[in-house]
C-alpha cells in the first residue's frame, strides 16, 4: 500500500490509527448508550450499532496488517451479528406482547 510513493504509506498509517481510534471512542460511547438505555429500543440499536463498528474496525485492520483471512472473519461477524439482532429483537417483541396482554387482562379484571 503506498510502495511507490514516498511517505504515502506513513500517511495511510496516520489515517487508518486516527480512524480507529476515533471508532474505539464511538464503542465506547454506545456502549455507554446499550447500558443506560433508557428503553429497550434503544439498546437494541446501540448493540447493532457496536457491531457494525467492530466490523470496520476488522475491515480497517485487514488493510493496515496486509492480512486477507481478516476480512473473511469480518464477513462471519457480520452474519453473526446480524443473527444476534434479530435474536434479541424477537425476544424483546415477544416479552412486550406479553406485557402488553397482561395489562389488558387487568384493565379487563379490573373493570369487572
Amino acid at each position: 500500500m503506498g510502495e511507490g510513493v514516498p511517505g504515502l504509506s506513513g500517511a495511510y498509517t496516520g489515517l487508518f490509527t486516527a480512524a480507529l481510534i476515533f471508532l474505539a471512542v464511538l464503542l465506547v460511547l454506545c456502549l455507554i448508550r446499550a447500558i443506560i438505555g433508557p428503553r429497550v429500543a434503544d439498546r437494541l440499536v446501540a448493540v447493532n450499532m457496536m457491531g457494525t463498528i467492530v466490523m470496520v474496525i476488522i475491515a480497517i485492520l485487514t488493510l493496515m496488517l496486509q492480512e486477507g483471512y481478516l476480512a473473511d472473519i469480518c464477513l462471519i461477524y457480520a452474519m453473526i451479528s446480524f443473527l444476534a439482532v434479530i435474536v434479541l429483537t424477537k425476544v424483546y417483541m415477544g416479552v412486550y406482547l406479553e406485557r402488553k396482554n397482561q395489562e389488558g387482562e387487568d384493565e379487563n379484571n379490573g373493570s369487572n
